[in-house]
């Protein structure tokens, strides 16, 4: 006899009266949307509160930063594909040349083409045995090299 009464009510108030109760549920969305409100209010508060103390510790800016500054450095080229290509030029320029490097120790630069075929000719220095003195490994390999 009550689910007929149900019945009769549902159909007479136009949805289900005995599942949810709409005032109950307006209640508790009031009461979510009034917890988010004071969660947001205590976080600004706190933000403003901290950021307040950090204000007061740090230091006061120098006089000297209301100036202008200069540009930081690298600053921007006007033409930097000329730049590029002057400096590729002064590159291949020291690649393919001789040229003394220190004249008092015989140190000198030669070309890159050349050295790759003095290495291809000769081959890396290597190091001597572990059993044959170093005075006489440097001795044998002057040796071959004259003969080369």
């Amino acid at each position: 006899m009550v689910e007929q009464d149900l019945t009769v009510r549902s159909a007479a108030s136009g949805h289900e009266v005995s599942d949810i109760n709409p005032k109950r549920v307006a209640l508790v969305g009031f009461a979510l949307a009034t917890v988010i409100a004071l969660a947001l209010l205590v976080t600004y508060g706190l933000f403003r509160y901290f950021y307040r103390g950090e204000a007061r510790t740090r230091p006061l800016p120098s006089p000297l930063s209301y100036t202008r500054e200069p540009t930081p450095e690298p600053r921007l080229s006007i033409e930097p594909g000329k730049d590029l290509k002057t400096l590729r030029s002064e590159e291949d320029a020291l690649l393919k040349s001789y040229g003394w490097i220190d004249r008092e120790k015989g140190i000198v630069r030669i070309p890159i083409d050349r050295a790759i075929e003095i290495l291809a000719e000769r081959g890396l220095p290597t190091r001597p045995a572990k059993n044959e003195p170093a005075a006489e490994a440097n001795h044998q390999s002057r040796k071959e090299g004259r003969k080369r």
